[in-house]
């Protein structure tokens, strides 16, 4: 993609360019004299703007041609946002509930225009750190995981659709080489921008790096991050990329979408729970232990993976005779055949999803890119007693993974 009629937009060019969008300019009634605008781009890599006008509201959310959180000598190629907008557009036509509306895509501009998600949505990472509870998260998020996972794997498709599709994400190779480099590269070994709670965590990183098994065990990880085309992946699904209220779950920034191995989805949202439980001792205070939170965390882990395993093998079975060529109903119609065939599938989604979830923590604990669950803690010593006790449950997951069979055996090795 050529850089040729691309601008960085900033608030006077911002306007200009609604103006001469109907598609974007309709959405605030066409009330573009007195626009409020807000940048809210607190991620590493775009801008952000909330515009809100008297008769309604929007998102603009532009790609830039490099990593904003460490700037030009990091580029990045705009045509994510592409991908991000197709993403956007595919699974809010499998989970509408869960996914904004995507009104507007200029791939010149790399510029995406969506539904604002309004107050008193909040960053799920934040309603977490703030010890808030969510009762329908694990319902809505493996609705949203089973719904986007099933619908367009091999399940469901024809290998011909699934091909098509496959290759069309193939392109999206930028941030695919970003995933494999900060969660299956830099963290095993010296890396420039690697960083961790130093001191305190000097050892523990160097660990890492000297970690013969699990350096192998995150081989087979990248090489199924690789290799694995089982269905279109969110890519990036963890605890920032979803906004909540108590009775709505939204799903944001899928720009690392790509067709991958579904475990690396469940395994992210799962993995970054984990983190926010390890977190929780770190934001205790005098009055509330955040005990009765960390069980709430610990039962919402439970339930997102019980939900979607209940939700994903639901939809297989009623689907079963339909055009997904993976398993074709003249040959699997035995009915013990039949659920011995799901039995496999799903215990291996689960191990990979453990992996992939092991993955997700480490890299936040010894990689580039933190979390806030713990960032926020600012005892330095005490953020690193957390991130330890996070660190050593990822790595034993990683190493062990194959040995759980339910989600209650992977949780009683976390208490």
């Amino acid at each position: 993609m050529t850089t040729e009629g691309f601008r960085v937009l900033e608030e006077k060019s911002l306007i200009e360019y609604i103006k001469s969008t109907p598609s974007l300019a309709s959405k605030l009634g066409n009330e573009v004299e007195n626009l409020k605008i807000k940048e809210v781009g607190d991620g590493n890599l775009n801008f952000v703007y909330i515009v809100i006008s008297p008769s309604g509201s929007l998102v603009i959310k532009q790609a830039i041609p490099y990593v904003r959180c460490i700037g030009e000598s990091w580029p990045m190629t705009k045509e994510r946002s592409y991908f991000e907008a197709t993403a956007l557009k595919r699974q809010h036509g499998l989970s509408p509930k869960h996914v904004p509306e995507v009104y507007h895509f200029d791939r010149t501009m790399s510029v995406i225009g969506m539904r604002y998600i309004e107050p008193p949505h909040i960053i799920l990472r934040k309603g977490l750190i703030a010890g808030v509870e969510y009762p329908l998260l694990a319902e809505h998020m493996s609705e949203f995981m089973a719904n986007t996972l099933f619908y367009t794997s091999l399940l469901y498709l024809t290998t011909t659709q699934h091909k098509s599709a496959v290759a069309e994400f193939c392109a999206n190779v930028e941030l695919c080489r970003l995933t494999e480099q900060v969660v299956f590269s830099d963290p095993y070994k010296v890396a420039e921008f690697n960083r961790w709670t130093t001191p305190y965590l000097d050892s523990d990183a160097e660990a890492v790096w000297n970690d013969k098994v699990l350096k192998l065990e995150v081989a087979e990880l990248k090489s199924k991050f690789c290799e694995r085309t089982q269905a279109l992946i969110h890519g990036d699904l963890h605890t920032g990329s979803v906004m909540v209220t108590h009775e709505s779950t939204q799903v944001i920034d899928p720009e690392f979408a790509f067709y991958g191995p579904m475990g690396f989805d469940v395994g992210a949202f799962i993995g970054n729970l984990f983190l926010a439980f390890f977190a929780q001792d770190g934001h205790a205070e005098q009055g509330n232990d955040r005990k009765a939170y960390k069980a709430w965390i610990i039962d919402t882990i439970s339930d997102t993976w019980n939900l979607f395993y209940k939700k994903f093998t639901s939809l297989w079975d009623i689907h079963k005779e339909g055009p997904g060529e993976a398993y074709l109903h003249e040959i699997y119609n035995d009915v013990e055949l039949w659920e011995l065939v799901k039995q496999k599938y799903m215990i291996d989604l689960f191990h990979d999803s453990l992996g992939f979830a092991a993955a997700k923590m480490i890299r936040r604990i010894v990689g580039v890119a933190h979390v806030e669950d713990f960032e926020s803690i600012t005892d330095l010593e005490k953020r690193a007693d957390c991130e330890r006790r996070a660190l050593d449950f990822a790595k034993n997951l990683m190493k062990e993974r194959r040995s759980f069979n339910t989600i209650t055996d992977v949780i009683s090795t976390a208490l």
